[in-house]
């Protein structure tokens, strides 16, 4: 089965930071090969490289990443366009008008008939400095909010730590289990949202990417900022992580229970999980952004260790908590495992 490109909305009202953000995931990427659709005219300043075009104009970057302005009616058959394979793009992240509604574009991608790409999820901007007057002046915003999979209150530098639990509070009662990511500058680990893959190998030595390099990523810097030998301040240092393999078997059920019951603070989870009583046929790769959540069935490879190993990254997350539930969602009776414990699995398979 071929890969599908995971297409994710960046979506905020104007002035949240979105093309910052989009900047920042770019500057970000190592290696992985980004296509930007901006729903908007305008430009993107990319590594102090300004792409600007009209609608269906195409700019291919020496950065690898490919960027689009385009009207929302030409969408997909933008989409199309980077979907190519031909192009090779890893991942499409669609940033949104101030304006838009970001449900309409969801609806368009779900109602897309490219068999290529698959959604990946929507990603709202909040400006914390801005918050009170933008939601007196959009009351959308808490919509917005509502649908999201995962939050990034962005901006925090320039409110106090009162304000900034007050909006997390408020956040939290306006879509209760919606994860909530604080940020300045839009500098938000690229790892929370899709896979970064390792750049070309242009000399001997290159390595292939591993779980541990999902979550380093080093901090982006002003040209005016002191170099410093401060992990503190690399985004890396903002998460924790845990990882979780296991050779036996999972129960879907079980598993599913897991997920649903999930901490807040666990942003993203990636892997591969192998499932009772579909554990010698196929395995199920696990994309999980926030509240939204996809497994791509595929059959195991040759090559493959048919063990579940999974990747989880947030904030304040319990490593030692999670691993243990993740055991205890062990199959007890592989053999006696049934095709209909597969169901809540699969209602998360689309256009498999």
């Amino acid at each position: 089965m071929a890969k599908k490109i995971p297409v994710i909305v960046l979506a905020g009202f104007l002035g949240s930071g979105k093309t910052t953000l989009l900047n920042h995931l770019l500057r970000g990427s190592r290696g992985t090969r980004i296509g930007a659709i901006v729903n908007d005219f305008g430009s993107i300043n990319i590594d102090a490289m300004t792409v600007a075009g009209q609608v269906d104009a195409m700019v291919a970057l020496d950065s690898g990443c490919l960027c689009c302005v385009a009207d929302t009616e030409d969408m997909d058959e933008m989409l199309g366009r980077l979907a190519d394979p031909s192009v090779g793009i890893d991942v499409i992240v669609i940033e949104a008008s101030g304006l838009a509604e970001p449900q309409s574009m969801i609806r368009l991608l779900l109602a897309s008939t490219d068999p290529r790409i698959t959604y990946g999820g929507l990603l709202e901007v909040v400006d914390a400095a801005e918050y009170d007057a933008t939601r007196a002046r959009h009351p959308e915003l808490d919509r917005h909010v509502r649908a999201a999979d995962l939050v990034v209150l962005n901006k925090t530098d320039r409110v106090d730590d009162a304000t900034r639990v007050r909006l997390l509070d408020t956040l939290a009662g306006i879509s209760p289990g919606t994860p909530v990511v604080t940020a300045d500058h839009g500098r938000v680990d690229p790892g929370l949202l899709f896979d970064r893959e390792p750049r070309a190998a242009v000399q001997d030595g290159v390595q292939q990417l591993s779980f541990a390099d999902l979550y380093e990523v080093e901090d982006d810097r002003d040209e005016d900022d002191e170099v410093e030998d401060d992990h503190s301040r690399h985004l890396h240092a903002l998460y924790d992580s845990a990882e979780f393999s296991c050779e036996q078997p999972l129960a879907p059920r079980a598993f599913m229970d897991f997920l649903d019951s999930r901490p807040a603070g666990l942003y993203r989870m990636k892997g591969v999980v192998r499932f009772a009583p579909d554990a010698d046929q196929r395995k199920y790769t696990l994309h999980a952004v926030g509240g939204y959540l996809r497994f791509q069935p595929a059959p195991w490879d040759r090559t493959d260790d048919r063990v579940t190993q999974l990747v989880m990254i947030g904030a304040g997350i319990d490593a030692e908590s999670l691993t243990k539930q993740l055991h205890d969602c062990v199959e007890p009776d592989p053999a006696g495992a049934t095709d209909e414990q597969l169901i809540p699995v699969l209602r998360y398979v689309r256009d498999e």
